[in-house]
């Protein structure tokens, strides 16, 4: 069966073309006709309800979402001239991103319109903006290694999970696909230099100077949490840049969520397939029952505060804020609002 290849979004994924169809008519035949290059993920459609521990630990992850259909027809319409890596360059630095930065980067291909050579302009921008001297990182999340029994959305049928279980592969840094992250995202962790964290869901990858201190060192347990790429950010005082997107994409609001210490905040118990002395195993783990259902919210409150610098880059839009400024001032919003 045939599949549309999607693209753009930290928050996009395959979806078969028969779901498609079942989800939104209207918009099936569109792709099929014009070529579609994207589904995106709608947070609002995801299941939040579960009371089960290990499914809440992937209900982002495995959940197929309500979609939108995004093609090249609509980038192209809504685009006034395409961009391209000088323009994209000098967007990047108008809004303040500079030669020597460490900037995590947050980003949705489609968001910024019609890219001449697409996710790869993008990358190559990114980088000749921050330069030689300059570090840049991204989520790699690969939340498919994770306990079968806890996917929904669809699940899948329980004789299965005996087979999902024995035969997963156990996660590789160099090898293992991201999940929902976007093209951008799947084209920057191949350039040549970059090194990824070793979690097996919630990863990071980051080439420049800062790479090897960014992403070394990161624990199972409470994985974007004190030991997490997001935290050595803070410690570097660097830059997040949200590009096309939203502060709901902004994964450095989990640190503050543990930050925060909610009072209301449990841990939940989850488990994946790593290398274990050479030995592949299943381990389980502990996370914080994380909560990103408010972090818009808190985005737009940060921006009111003059947290950030915003302009255009390409069609779409840029933020760019200090990590420890958007931390600090998250987790004192979390302990007032939650």
């Amino acid at each position: 069966m045939a599949h549309l290849v999607t693209h753009g979004t930290d928050r996009w994924v395959d979806i078969r073309r028969s779901r498609l169809r079942d989800t939104l008519p209207a918009r099936h035949d569109l792709a099929v006709r014009t070529g579609c290059v994207g589904v995106e993920f709608d947070d609002n459609a995801v299941d939040r309800s579960s009371s089960d521990q290990t499914e809440r630990c992937v209900r982002r992850s495995m959940a197929l979402p309500y979609c939108r259909g995004v093609t090249e027809l609509d980038a192209i319409q809504r685009t006034a001239r395409p961009a391209t890596v000088a323009s994209l360059v000098g967007d990047l630095r108008s809004i303040g991103l500079t030669d020597g930065m460490t900037v995590m980067v947050h980003s949705s291909l489609s968001a910024l319109g019609f890219v001449v050579g697409g996710a790869q302009s993008v990358v190559e921008a990114l980088t000749k903006t921050v330069g030689p001297r300059g570090t840049v990182m991204m989520p790699t999340h690969s939340g498919g290694l994770s306990d079968p029994s806890s996917w929904s959305n669809p699940p899948v049928p329980e004789h299965w999970w005996e087979v999902l279980r024995a035969e997963m592969p156990a996660f590789d840094p160099h090898l293992t696909p991201t999940r929902m992250m976007g093209a951008v995202v799947d084209c920057f962790r191949h350039l040549d230099g970059t090194k990824r964290s070793a979690h097996p869901t919630v990863s990071a990858s980051a080439r420049g100077p800062n790479a090897a201190f960014l992403v070394e060192g990161h624990e199972l347990s409470h994985g974007l949490g004190e030991s997490s790429p997001q935290a050595r950010l803070y410690d570097l005082d660097g830059s997040i840049l949200l590009l096309g997107v939203t502060h709901a994409n902004n994964t450095s609001l989990h640190l503050a969520e543990y930050r925060s210490a909610v009072p209301h905040a449990d841990e939940v118990t989850c488990s994946s397939p790593i290398e274990v002395n050479g030995e592949r195993q299943w381990v389980s783990y502990l996370n914080l029952d994380d909560d990103d259902s408010d972090f818009e919210r808190l985005g737009d409150d940060f921006a009111r505060a003059d947290g950030e610098v915003v302009g255009s880059v390409g069609a779409g839009t840029g933020r760019l804020m200090s990590s420890r400024q958007v931390v600090d001032y998250a987790v004192g919003w979390m302990r007032s609002n939650r």
